[in-house]
């Protein structure tokens, strides 16, 4: 069961209000490139994350969201001063906040960052022919040469809205030395 595995950057998701705030009233999210995932593109407009420690630039990708989300690797995180715990993207109740700045205005999300848990984007029709189902946990082998592993604990995500691919962090593709779009096995034993 070969699937595509994509290194996914920090990025910021927000709501049409947090765009308001940050970029000024009626600001709409301008497509920079389209990303894998139906639907999905990284756009021009970036943030700046502040967290207590520091902060850095992220680009937000779109569409808007109904809740604002900030994604970091680990490292980051802890650059940040920030204690992200390891989530699936939309989970966020409980987690940390921080500050987003944009060109007009900031604001304090009072939760919402996370470090992505990994996870594969299967369509349905892919899933069945695979024989895996939404929230399975399966092992996935990646890696380029002298730095193949194996990642335990991936989740199975099915949408008809999704195509197939493994979406790691900045930390996990580094350790796996995955550089640009690579191919990983699926193992469910």
């Amino acid at each position: 069961m070969k699937i595509l595995v994509e290194t996914s950057a920090r990025h910021v998701h927000v709501t049409q209000e947090t765009l308001e705030t940050l970029f000024g009233k009626g600001a709409e999210l301008t497509k920079k490139k389209d990303l894998s995932q139906p639907g999905q593109f990284a756009c021009q407009e970036k943030v700046k994350i502040v967290g207590p420690k520091g902060e850095m630039a992220a680009s937000i990708l779109g569409p808007v969201r109904n809740a604002d989300q900030v994604e970091v690797s680990l490292t980051e995180a802890r650059k940040l001063g920030i204690a992200a715990p390891v989530r699936e993207s939309g989970d966020i109740a409980g987690t940390p906040g921080c500050k987003l700045v944009g060109p007009e205005g900031e604001l304090e999300i009072e939760c919402g960052v996370i470090a992505a848990k990994r996870h594969v984007h299967l369509d349905p029709e892919t899933a069945e022919k695979f024989g895996l189902k939404e929230k399975q946990i399966v092992k996935v082998a990646v890696g380029g040469e002298g730095r193949k592993l194996i990642f335990d604990d991936v989740v199975i995500r099915v949408s008809p809205k999704f195509a197939p691919a493994m979406h790691i962090d900045t930390d996990e593709a580094n350790a796996a030395c995955v550089a640009g779009p690579s191919e990983g096995e699926i193992i469910t034993d």
